[in-house]
């Protein structure tokens, strides 16, 4: 049976769906997702075609240059303010959901510890997950 990943923003105006698998399932410690997520990490679910990502809702969008030197898109609800998804310019095809967005946040299954350098002690991650200091190698 082919697994559905659905959600959306908290007021329900952006939603997504996909039966395609996440190619990517991290968390990230990173200061850029600490400031987005209000919290010591940002967690999200990597899937490889955004052609395979249905998206309804009309979603505003900023932009950032990341520490690879790559800018990030990062869409958000307009009306509640919800992160919901992020693009990238470098690798258009991909796009990277917010876990918590998830309407089943239990499928979320983190493989990785991104930016572990820029973790904090109250923010403590499961041990068990290779931990890298930036974006591991490809």
């Amino acid at each position: 049976m082919t697994q559905l990943y659905s959600g959306g923003c908290a007021c329900g105006a952006i939603r997504y769906e996909t039966t395609s698998e996440p190619v990517f399932q991290n968390h990230c410690q990173c200061r850029d997702c600490q400031k987005r997520s209000g919290t010591g990490h940002g967690s999200y679910l990597t899937f490889p075609r955004r052609a395979d990502v249905t998206i309804t809702g009309e979603a505003k969008s900023w932009r950032m240059t990341g520490d690879s030197g790559n800018e990030k898109i990062h869409a958000f609800c307009p009306d509640c303010g919800t992160p919901v998804y992020l693009t990238f310019t470098a690798m258009p095809e991909l796009i990277a959901v917010h876990a918590a967005s998830l309407d089943d946040p239990g499928l979320f299954n983190p493989q990785v510890l991104t930016y572990s350098v820029g973790g904090h002690a109250w923010d403590r991650m499961d041990v068990s997950l290779p931990a890298f200091e930036r974006m591991p190698p490809r």
